[in-house]
């Protein structure tokens, strides 16, 4: 099963943590927890979960209703992101996304290089047409 994106965020805050709490790390060396915001982190996990709801009950995984499963948790995203000035996915973030959302639709049964071939692009800009993040 793909691991969302935000839980592994998620792990690498609490592990940051961990280490300023044993003395590991010193605080001024401590990000993440700027980085990744449970706000953050919390709305981004709610995204992940409507579209692996959505994908899940999508019946013929007809094109349409596959994309438009994508629509959704990209436009989710996006606005996701301006809540956080724009500045809630930076490069890794987005790839591990979009990453997800295919591993995600692959789990589901939907032929993603199929489905990206058939609108004449790559399996990588499955997201591209709304992705503003």
């Amino acid at each position: 099963m793909a691991i969302r994106p935000s839980a592994r965020w998620r792990a690498r805050v609490g592990e940051q943590a961990t280490e300023v709490a044993t003395g590991a790390r010193a605080p001024s060396d401590a990000f993440l927890s700027e980085l990744f915001p449970e706000s953050l982190l919390a709305a981004t996990d709610a995204a992940l979960q409507a579209f692996e709801s959505e994908v899940g009950t999508l019946r013929d995984r007809d094109d349409e209703q596959v994309l438009e499963a994508i629509k959704h948790v990209v436009l989710a995203l996006n606005e996701i992101n301006e809540d956080h000035d724009g500045a809630g996915y930076e490069t890794e973030e987005r790839e591990e996304l979009c990453l997800y959302i295919d591993q995600a639709l692959t789990e589901h049964g939907i032929d993603v290089a199929a489905l990206a071939s058939r609108r004449g692009i790559s399996r990588t800009e499955i997201t591209d047409d709304w992705r503003d993040w």
